[in-house]
């Protein structure tokens, strides 16, 4: 299987955690679709303390698996929201 583009898109959309609204991640996220992964090496900024977890209100919002063998995040439905 392809490996994704290391570099990838330049444009970078912040993400949110959907209970308490507080900023996640800045991620550079390829094309128009629904968020269902992170790759590691796409995320710019991390907010976090400890992967997966919100800070604020510690409710998990992803689970940590390779994906065509990249680290990555895959985010669970309905936790976090972008823009």
């Amino acid at each position: 299987m392809a490996k994704p583009n290391k570099k990838g898109p330049s444009k970078t959309v912040d993400i949110y955690c959907a209970k308490c609204k507080t900023q996640l991640l800045k991620y550079r996220k390829g094309g128009k679709g629904a968020l269902v992964k992170c790759f590691k090496e796409r995320i710019s900024q991390n907010f976090t303390n400890e992967s997966c977890v919100c800070p604020k209100c510690l409710q998990i919002f992803a689970r940590e698996t390779l994906i065509k063998g990249t680290p990555a995040y895959k985010i669970i439905g309905g936790k976090v929201w972008f823009k």
